[in-house]
């Protein structure tokens, strides 16, 4: 399993935060009607990526409720700003 809920409420907000902006441009007094017109097809496409996410996320959903999925937890193993990992210098 690739996604995981986390990454798919992660990616649901993103792209509700893309059609809130891309709304507001078809707002726009000083927009274009060619300007308009690219939005609302941006729009479209992003309607559909949001309904194939919130799918797949009641999907996910609804496998680990009834068993047939098991979440795996991933332990991050951050290297950076450790001096443990810190090559040795000479001094």
């Amino acid at each position: 399993m690739a996604e995981t809920v986390g990454s798919l409420a992660d990616k649901i907000s993103i792209i509700q935060l893309k059609i809130f902006h891309m709304r507001e441009q078809l707002q726009r007094k000083d927009a274009s009607d060619e300007h308009k017109a690219s939005c609302q097809a941006r729009l479209d496409v992003m309607a559909v990526q949001l309904k194939d996410l919130e799918e797949e996320l009641s999907q996910l959903v609804s496998d680990v409720i009834s068993g047939r999925t098991r979440l795996k937890v991933y332990r991050q193993f951050k290297m950076y700003n450790d001096p443990r990992y810190r090559a040795k210098t000479a001094q």
